[in-house]
C-alpha cells in the first residue's frame, strides 16, 4: 500500500469532492420516480401497491450491483468503475421516455437503478484515499450526496408541472453524463491501484474478497443500515405520495416538505462522520436508534377521534399530528438516520480494511433493499389497512428490533473482553459486601 503522506491534499480533495459531486448526481437519478412516478401513476391508473413498486424497483437493481461493483472497484480502480456506472445510468433514464406500458416502465426502472450502484464503488474509492483516522469523516462527506434526492424533490416538480415527467427524464439523464465526463477527467486512480500496478501484484481473488461475509457481525451491521439506509431511501420515496395523501397536499408543497427530510438525512451524514470520529461509531449508532424509535412511534400514531362516556353526556376529541410537528418530527428523524449511515460505515474500513469493497458493498445491498422492499410494503400496508401512519409502524417494529440486537451483542462482547462484569453490580452496599467477604477470606 503507498504511504498516503505521499499523496497531494489537492489530490486527496478532488477524489474526495467529485467523488461527492457524481454521488449526489447518481442519486438525483436514483430517486428520480419519487416525482415523475406520481404523474404516471395517474397516467396509468396505478394502485398504492402498484405505485410502491415502481419506484421502488430503481432501488433494487442499484442494491443488488453494489456487491459485484464494489469488488470490480477494488480490483480495477474506483475511478473507471464510477464513470462507467454513471454513463450507463444516464443511457438507462434516456430510454425511460420511450416506456409507455406499466411492465415497460417497470424495465426502465430496472435500468435506471444502475445510477444507484455508485455507492459501493464511492466508498471503496473514497476510503483508500484517507487514513484510518480521518476514513469516517471523508466518508460521511461523501455519504452526504444522498441530498441528491433532495435535488430531485426541489427541481423536478418544477420540471415536470412546465414541461411533463419525460423532460425531467432528459435532463436529469444529460447532467449524469455530463459529470461522468467531468469526474474521470479531473480525478486520478486510487493509491492502492497506483501501486498494485507499479509493484504488478494481481487484484484480491474474488471468493478472498467474499470471505468475511461469513460473519454474523456484518449481517448485523447490513441491518442497521437496512433502517438508516433503507428506510432512508424508502421515506424520500414514499413522502411526496404520504403528504399529497394524508394532508391533501398538492405536488409542489410536498415535494418541498419532504425535502425538509432528505436534506437533514443527508448533508448531517457529514457531522455523523466527524462524531464517529471523535466519540466512536457505537455511541452514535446507539443515538440514532435511541431517537429513531421515540420519533417512528409518533409518527405511527393514527389520526384517531375519540369519545369518552362523560357524566353530563359524551366527551369527544381528536388526536392527530398536524404538518408542521410532522414534518418537524421526520426533520429530526433524518438527522439521526444520517448520523447512522456515517456511523455504519465508520465500522467497515475498521473492521475489514482488506474487503472494504466486498463487505462495503454487501452491507450497502441490504441497506438498498431495504429501499426496495419498504416502499412496495408501504403500499401493501395502505391498501390492506387504509391507515396512512401504517408505514411509520413498520418503520418502529423495524428499529426497536436493530436496537435490541446491537444492544445484546455489545453487551455479549463485554462479557467476553471482561468476565468480571457479571459479577459486579451498580449497588454500592453489594460492592461493599462483596468486597468485606473477600478480606475476610
Amino acid at each position: 500500500m503507498q504511504d498516503l503522506s505521499l499523496i497531494s491534499s489537492g489530490q486527496q480533495q478532488r477524489a474526495l469532492w467529485l467523488s461527492t459531486f457524481a454521488f449526489t448526481t447518481c442519486f438525483a437519478v436514483w430517486m428520480i420516480f419519487s416525482i415523475i412516478g406520481i404523474q404516471i401513476k395517474e397516467q396509468l391508473g396505478l394502485n398504492d401497491t402498484q405505485f410502491g413498486l415502481l419506484i421502488a424497483t430503481p432501488v433494487l437493481t442499484g442494491s443488488v450491483i453494489r456487491v459485484f461493483l464494489g469488488i470490480w472497484a477494488d480490483q480495477f480502480g474506483g475511478r473507471r468503475v464510477l464513470a462507467l456506472v454513471m454513463l450507463c445510468g444516464a443511457a438507462a433514464t434516456w430510454m425511460l421516455t420511450y416506456a409507455e406500458t406499466y411492465p415497460q416502465f417497470l424495465v426502465a426502472a430496472l435500468f435506471v437503478g444502475i445510477s444507484g450502484g455508485s455507492f459501493s464503488v464511492g466508498v471503496a474509492y473514497v476510503s483508500k484515499w484517507f487514513p484510518a483516522n480521518r476514513q469516517g469523516t471523508a466518508l460521511g462527506i461523501f455519504g452526504a450526496g444522498n441530498i441528491g434526492s433532495a435535488v430531485t424533490k426541489l427541481l423536478a416538480p418544477l420540471v415536470m408541472v412546465a414541461f411533463g415527467w419525460m423532460m425531467v427524464a432528459k435532463v436529469w439523464a444529460v447532467g449524469l453524463a455530463v459529470v461522468a465526463v467531468v469526474f474521470y477527467l479531473l480525478t486520478d486512480d486510487d493509491p492502492s491501484l497506483a501501486e498494485r500496478r507499479k509493484s504488478g501484484v494481481k487484484p484480491m481473488p474474488f471468493r478472498e474478497q467474499m470471505a468475511p461475509l461469513k460473519n454474523l457481525q456484518v449481517w448485523r451491521f447490513s441491518l442497521y443500515y437496512f433502517f438508516v439506509f433503507g428506510a432512508f431511501v424508502a421515506l424520500a420515496l414514499w413522502l411526496p405520495r404520504y403528504l399529497m395523501g394524508a394532508y391533501e397536499l398538492d405536488l409542489k408543497t410536498a415535494g418541498l416538505l419532504a425535502a425538509c427530510y432528505s436534506i437533514p438525512a443527508s448533508l448531517f451524514r457529514i457531522v455523523g462522520g466527524w462524531m464517529s470520529d471523535k466519540l466512536g461509531a457505537r455511541t452514535v449508532m446507539y443515538w440514532t436508534f435511541g431517537v429513531s424509535v421515540v420519533c417512528t412511534f409518533l409518527l405511527a400514531y393514527p389520526d384517531t377521534q375519540y369519545v369518552v362516556k362523560g357524566i353530563e353526556g359524551d366527551i369527544s376529541f381528536r388526536l392527530a399530528i398536524g404538518v408542521v410537528p410532522f414534518t418537524v418530527l421526520v426533520f429530526v428523524l433524518g438527522f439521526f438516520m444520517s448520523l447512522g449511515k456515517a456511523a455504519v460505515y465508520k465500522h467497515i474500513p475498521a473492521y475489514y480494511p482488506h474487503h472494504v469493497g466486498a463487505v462495503g458493498g454487501v452491507v450497502g445491498m441490504i441497506g438498498g433493499l431495504g429501499g426496495f422492499v419498504l416502499p412496495i410494503t408501504f403500499g401493501a400496508l395502505n391498501d390492506l389497512t387504509g391507515i396512512w401512519s401504517s408505514c411509520f409502524m413498520l418503520l418502529f417494529l423495524l428499529v426497536a428490533g436493530a436496537l435490541a440486537w446491537m444492544h445484546f451483542a455489545i453487551r455479549r462482547m463485554e462479557r467476553r473482553s471482561f468476565p468480571q462484569i457479571d459479577g459486579q453490580t451498580d449497588l454500592p452496599e453489594i460492592i461493599d459486601a462483596v468486597a468485606l467477604d473477600r478480606v475476610r477470606g
